[in-house]
């Protein structure tokens, strides 16, 4: 299963930062877009919407106004489902995502992988 991380960061402090470790701890194949180009934990970041195929999962790390400029990306890489950590909240787009079929949750990905309900 492949995660798309959205709002990454190389800032070791940062919540996408930490979830990208976890995630790659736990065996999943990561990708990754933020603000600037760099690495976080060995998964190159992009700056670009770049086709990613095949992603199951994307983890939002970017606030609701931030996220506008992703919806028509998010659709277009047909994701089984969208995860809003917290401060990411955004009842617009779970709409937009429910008339699309692909589910969303609200959630911490680091909990959830934590857990092992990821």
């Amino acid at each position: 299963m492949k995660t798309l991380v959205i709002g990454a960061s190389t800032n070791k402090e940062r919540y996408s930062y930490k979830a990208i470790h976890s995630l790659v701890d736990k065996s999943h194949q990561v990708v990754a877009i933020g603000a600037k180009k760099g690495m976080a934990f060995d998964i190159p970041i992009e700056t670009e919407k770049l086709d990613f195929h095949a992603v199951d999962t994307v983890t939002l790390y970017l606030n609701p106004k931030a996220q506008v400029e992703y919806y028509d990306y998010i659709l277009s890489l047909k994701p089984r489902r969208v995860i809003f950590n917290p401060g990411t909240e955004n009842p617009d787009f779970y709409k937009i995502l429910e008339t699309n079929n692909i589910q969303y949750e609200v959630a911490c990905t680091l909990v959830l992988l934590a857990t092992n309900q990821y």
